[in-house]
């Protein structure tokens, strides 16, 4: 059986999947074999794996830190948010229901079988598991039923580090104040913390770390820098993408409410010759964009919505009019139709809607969704590359006769009679560096070729180093396995 450990945070955002990733990679590297964990998740940017289901795109990075593929056990329950009270929940890869925050609560007592059994499967292959936790254990209003945190390491009764963002300001209150206000039990299942996201000299920050040691016993295992390169790492929030101005092709992306999948964005993000621009509501499209990215989205026709809302299909019109182009992924690929239906309810109440319609394609969402990894072709420019479908909606029409991409020998998405306007439902299309190349020359950018795995791979290695060398790794091996 596996050693396992998990990592906590004393708030959201303090950096727990990069830690987790980090050390999957430092630990892959001396040989163990190591796998992610995280029991409960809560992302609209999902991937899918090879067996077949989906899990949250944190723990697929992580994998691919420790060198495997991800599986649906790496994150068993994951939740999507639909509405602002309400989410599908996802159970070891496959959709369970969709639950308003009240009526989840009484199931999550029951989840939490699944997500010992997914563990347990892990640690029967590995030498290692490291466990991320969501959210803040100090959150003790959630304790009961809890599966996210302490009702996790409870239940597979393994030792907790907690991890504190010091970037943030108060990190001494969050670590100190977590431990007074934790139950006995669960205070006692933390032997470690370390700070995270320090800027500057970190031996400033000595007389904090021997406050936090005197104040609550615990093992420091020390102060991680801020690490610079993390933005080159695929993204778990929207909010993590980095709007870069570096290239002179300009990629407009308006942020819609229920983003999904849009890792398509990751390797935009880092090429040297791309910018990407994210429009937050409230503001117009940028009129120099030289291609508007529509991504996909947990619920479409409600985004759309927030789309007229904002004005950005009179904004997106006129970008056509100018001559500029226009992709659809998924979600967006739906919404550049003329309709999209949804007879059942699926995203919500029964509608039927007119879609932006510079597509001549229709969509009627079923309740069948489409869930694979795909090996695709290019013919325009002759390429290969490797994606994956997350959807719900079957979608016909005219244009769909000028499909630009090849699955299965079939064409695939649909092109405007002008050919400036696409669509398809392929995700991560973009991590092929020849068609990324060549897609962004047809649209007239200035392009060289760049290795996206190759980069993501030197700074997860980075990532492993910057680690080594800042914290106390033989303190945190001496914790594994401790209860």
């Amino acid at each position: 059986m596996a050693k396992a450990i998990m990592i906590q945070g004393a708030g959201s955002n303090v950096g727990k999947s990069m830690l987790v990733a980090g050390l999957c990679r430092h630990y892959a590297r001396k040989g163990l074999r190591v796998r992610p964990f995280k029991p409960q998740n809560m992302s609209n940017n999902a991937a899918v794996t090879e067996d077949g289901g989906e899990i949250g795109r944190a723990q697929a990075l992580q994998a691919w830190a420790a060198g495997v593929p991800p599986r649906i056990d790496m994150n068993p329950v994951l939740l999507k948010p639909e509405t602002d009270v309400g989410a599908q929940v996802i159970v070891q890869g496959k959709r369970f229901a969709t639950l308003k925050a009240r009526d989840y609560a009484k199931v999550k007592p029951d989840l939490l079988a699944a997500c010992v059994e997914s563990f347990h499967r892990l640690a029967a292959e590995a030498d290692l598991i490291i466990v991320e936790g969501a959210g803040s254990p100090a959150e003790i209003n959630l304790r009961a039923g809890d599966i996210a945190n302490m009702g996790f390491a409870e239940a597979v009764n393994i030792p907790v580090i907690l991890a504190g963002d010091i970037d943030r300001g108060g990190v001494i209150a969050q670590l100190v104040g977590t431990q007074n206000i934790l139950p006995s039990e669960d205070a006692a299942r933390i032997k470690g913390f370390l700070i995270n996201k320090f800027r500057g000299d970190v031996s400033l920050f000595d007389d904090g770390l021997t406050e936090i040691v005197n104040r609550t016993d615990w093992a420091s295992i020390g102060v991680l820098p801020w690490f610079a390169d993390a933005w080159k790492l695929p993204a778990e929030d929207i909010m993590d993408i980095r709007s870069s101005r570096s290239g002179g092709f300009k990629v407009v992306v308006p942020r819609l409410n229920r983003i999904a999948n849009f890792d398509d964005l990751d390797p935009l993000s880092v090429d040297p010759n791309v910018s990407v621009e994210i429009v937050t509501a409230g503001r117009p499209l940028p009129a120099d964009a030289d291609l508007v990215l529509i991504p996909g989205s947990k619920s479409t026709i409600a985004d759309l919505a927030h789309f007229r809302a904002q004005g950005w299909d009179v904004d997106l019109h006129a970008h056509i009019r100018r001559g500029g182009h226009v992709l659809g992924i998924c979600g967006g690929y739906q919404m550049l139709g003329r309709r999209i239906a949804d007879p059942g309810g699926i995203e919500g109440a029964p509608s039927d809607v007119a879609g932006l319609g510079h597509l001549d394609i229709e969509t009627i969402m079923t309740p069948h969704k489409h869930l694979a990894r795909v090996q695709a072709h290019h013919p325009d420019s002759g390429t290969d590359l490797t994606g994956y479908e997350i959807h719900i909606g079957e979608t016909f029409g005219p244009d769909t006769a000028r499909g630009w991409l090849n699955l299965h020998g079939q064409p695939v998405g649909a092109t405007s009679e002008t050919g400036r306007v696409r669509g398809c439902y392929l995700h991560g299309l973009f991590e092929a560096d020849a068609f990324r190349t060549a897609f962004l020359a047809g649209l007239g950018a200035q392009t060289t070729q760049m290795d996206y795995g190759a980069q993501v791979e030197a700074t997860l290695d980075a990532l492993a180093d910057h680690m080594a060398d800042s914290l106390d790794l033989d303190a945190l091996d001496g914790i594994f396995g401790q209860v």
